[in-house]
């Protein structure tokens, strides 16, 4: 949670102001008091003289007004120049530091990038070797991304001080980034507000899947469409969307935009880019022709940058939830995660219809592999058997570890005889894996129950999917028992 306040303050000072100078302090002031920093500066690239020089710095601060370092030289020069942080863990054996402070003794230094152009670095200074561990690099690589957001927002503001209405709205959804930390929730705002302050009538949202394919996230708007949320572009037009590119386009509608779109006259197609990764595309469409001015492409960049880094601070903040719902020794899910996702695909299948069934598993005699092999061997099977539930399930299959050698697997849109063939499914899979270190096989037990015919609510679904699985333990182990409103009946057993 810590993570998140740093990145909510960062966003705050970088909102509280469009004039540059008090951006960078506040942003250099947070990063000071969390990180505990002995120096720091942010340093802008003059693009005539291809240096960088000091605008803003904290900590023992260079007096020298002219002081500046060329491109590709000293680690700031050589971070921008290869545009990625690089970290020296120790300056008096890296024959590039160039000295700023007499006590500095390790150095972290950030290029900000704004639209895949850097225009500065976050230089991050300590008195102690080695000060800056993998998971802070990582915290301030995003944490400068903050400050690249005040530097393009300050030199919009000079560009469109007359644009008013579009400068608000810009503030608008920045602050909205600030608090709304579900990306659903912020795409889809997104999508409802861009048309009251632009001259857009459609608005669609792609981001990059774990493929690297461009999906529909959101959309909203009057013209016809041929795209559902969560559809991927089509592979034909996959490299003609501008997705690989870090420039906008304008103009008449591309072959994609035309088939996917056909009433659109006009687009204005905004690669998304943080951090120099293309990580998304925002296509902003029009029934009028010339609709789009220059003005209006460049506060529609601007929106495109603020969605790209807040699409990936959702994604950061949601890393860290799901780590509290990760099972540390298997790394499936937990008990806690699955009470909440049952609890929500109970909720959707009693809404818009359908099922939901619930499998609890338990290893058999999983005490006697401990006593005769040890508990780190144990830990090994559970792992094994953790990888072979996921890669038997779909994708939507929720596996979590219940507690000790006990499973339990959500199966969404999944009802009664289908249920229990996935059961078996698991079952046969795992009685036929052989176990590293283990003489014999290794059994599971498995009792399913569904919704709604086992129970309206979490609890009396688990408890009859836990009865059944008692009974099919009763039965004699390694096999799949289906809960029913009267009774429990085995319905699978060992052949």
């Amino acid at each position: 949670m810590q993570r998140i306040a740093i990145l909510y303050d960062a966003s705050q000072a970088v909102l509280s102001t469009f004039d540059l100078d008090e951006v960078l302090n506040q942003v250099l002031a947070i990063a000071r008091d969390y990180f505990h920093l002995q120096n720091g500066s942010i340093m802008l690239l003059d693009e005539k003289s291809q240096s960088l020089f000091i605008r803003a710095q904290f900590g023992e601060t260079h007096t020298d007004p002219t002081f500046s370092v060329p491109f590709g030289k000293g680690i700031t020069g050589a971070a921008a120049k290869a545009r990625r942080p690089i970290y020296s863990p120790d300056v008096t054996t890296d024959s590039r530091y160039i000295p700023y402070s007499s006590n500095t003794r390790s150095e972290l230094a950030i290029p900000l990038i704004v639209r895949d152009q850097v225009v500065g670095v976050l230089d991050c200074e300590s008195d102690k070797p080695r000060f800056f561990d993998n998971e802070t690099v990582d915290l301030l690589t995003l944490f400068a991304t903050q400050a690249s957001i005040g530097l393009q927002n300050a030199k919009l503001y000079s560009m469109l001080q007359g644009r008013a209405a579009q400068l608000e709205a810009i503030n608008a959804l920045a602050k909205r980034t600030t608090v709304e930390l579900d990306l659903k929730e912020l795409l889809d705002h997104l999508c409802s507000q861009l048309p009251r302050s632009f001259p857009v009538e459609h608005v669609a949202i792609f981001l990059r899947d774990e493929e690297g394919d461009l999906v529909l996230r959101a959309q909203e708007g009057a013209l016809e469409t041929k795209l559902n949320v969560g559809d991927a572009v089509p592979q034909v037009y996959a490299r003609n969307t501008g997705g690989e590119a870090h420039s906008p386009h304008s103009g008449d509608p591309s072959e994609f935009v035309a088939t996917c779109f056909p009433t659109a006259l006009e687009e204005v197609r905004l690669p998304l880019v943080s951090f120099g990764e293309n990580v998304g595309l925002l296509v902003c469409l029009t029934t009028k022709k010339n609709a789009f001015l220059a003005n209006d492409i460049q506060a529609l960049e601007s929106v495109a940058d603020i969605l790209a880094t807040a699409s990936q601070n959702a994604r950061y903040v949601e890393g860290v939830r799901q780590l509290a719902y990760r099972d540390g020794l298997t790394g499936v899910f937990n008990r806690r995660y699955f009470e909440t996702r049952l609890i929500e695909e109970v909720t959707r299948a009693a809404r818009y219809g359908g099922g939901v069934s619930v499998l609890m598993i338990d290893l058999d005699h999983f005490k006697r592999i401990n006593d005769e092999f040890g508990h780190l061997l144990g830990d090994d099977v559970l792992r094994t058997i953790s990888e072979i539930f996921i890669r038997q399930l779909r994708k939507i299959d929720i596996v979590c570890r219940y507690g000790g050698e006990e499973f339990a697997v959500v199966l969404p849109a999944t009802q009664g005889v289908s249920a229990v063939t996935v059961a078996d499914k698991l079952r046969r899979a795992v009685a036929n894996a052989k176990l590293p270190g283990v003489p014999y096989p290794v059994t599971i037990s498995i009792g399913v129950a569904e919704f709604p015919g086992n129970g309206i609510d979490r609890d009396d679904i688990v408890g009859a999917a836990d009865a059944s699985l008692y009974e099919a333990k009763a039965a004699g182990r390694n096999r799949v028992c289906l809960a029913s409103a009267s009774k429990i009946s085995a319905v699978s057993s060992i052949e």
